[in-house]
Order: C-alpha cells, then structure tokens, then sequence
C-alpha cells in the first residue's frame, strides 16, 4: 500500500472518532424509560470550580471532551412524564459526580413531543443546587406546570438542555 492510501485512512480513521465522541446527552423517554447514558472520561486535571455546558437536544452519551462538558455527562434521565395530579409535568433525573470534589448542580429539562410535532407546547424545568458529595450520586426531581388540557400523552420526551456545576 502506498504511503499516500495509508495517510487518508488514518485521517478518515482520526474524522469518524471525532466525529462520534462528539455527541449530547440526557435524552430520556417520557414513558418512564431512559434513553441517556452516563459515561466519564479518564486522565486529565480539573482546576475550575465552574462549568456549564448547553446540550442541542441531542440524545445519547458524550465521551471524552473538555471538562465544561462534564456537568451534562454526569446527568442521566430516570422518568419523565406527567404525575398522578395530572397537572405537572415531572423528570427524575441522577447525577453521577465522579470528581475529587463536591458539586452543586442546576439543571434544565425539556418535555417535548414527537419529532416535528408543533402542536405541543414545549415546557421547562429546572433543579437548582442538587448537592453531589465527591465520588457520589444524587437523585433529583424536576416539575413544571402541564400546559395542556388533555392526559399527557402528547409528550413523548424529555431532555436535558443545559447542565452546570460550581464546586460547594
């Protein structure tokens, strides 16, 4: 093989792993299942007390990556969907902090419908200061008023659209 054929496999083998550790997280089914994943990265320090990161509303896990997108790697979406009142709209959610320190975490959710679906009104919530002791995971819950008149349904997911941490 000439050295030319062996340098666009190595570049076109250097494009596809960029191009896959490149993704959001947080997404989650609002029919109590999760979609998200978490996943951590290795080596590297950490010197920041603050990092904050904006998900696109992609789903699936980030690997790797800068440590502003650890706040949003170590959110994972546990259920979400419309409580038994039938008027709020609620996302289960954990983190996972694996760091050497403690964080607060805020947290924002979006309940969405079907791809494409303008019908349904997009509704937001938030957690604001989850404490995540060091090496530790909590478990948080956040709600918002249901917009709708109906039972629900309309809302088939939810996920995270931003995520931060500040060190506590």
């Amino acid at each position: 093989m000439k050295i030319r054929h062996v340098r666009a496999v190595a570049v076109f083998g250097i494009v596809l792993v960029a191009l896959t550790g490149a993704r959001g997280s947080g997404g989650g089914s609002c029919g109590g299942s999760s979609s998200g994943s978490n996943s951590s990265s290795s080596g590297g320090s950490h010197d920041n007390d603050s990092d904050t990161t904006t998900s696109g509303g992609s789903t699936g896990s980030v690997t790797g990556g800068s440590s502003a997108n650890k706040a949003l790697r170590d959110v994972t979406i546990d259920s979400c969907g419309l409580d038994a009142s039938g008027k709020k709209l609620t996302a289960k959610i954990t983190v996972n902090n694996s760091d050497s320190l403690a964080y607060a975490y805020d947290v924002s959710l979006e309940f969405k419908g079907d791809l494409g679906d303008t019908a349904v009104t997009k509704a937001t919530a938030r957690i604001d200061d989850l404490q995540v002791a060091a090496g530790s995971s909590a478990k948080g819950e956040a709600t918002t008023a249901y917009p709708g008149s109906g039972n629900g349904s309309e809302y088939k997911k939810c996920e995270v659209v931003s995520a931060s941490r500040t060190a506590s």
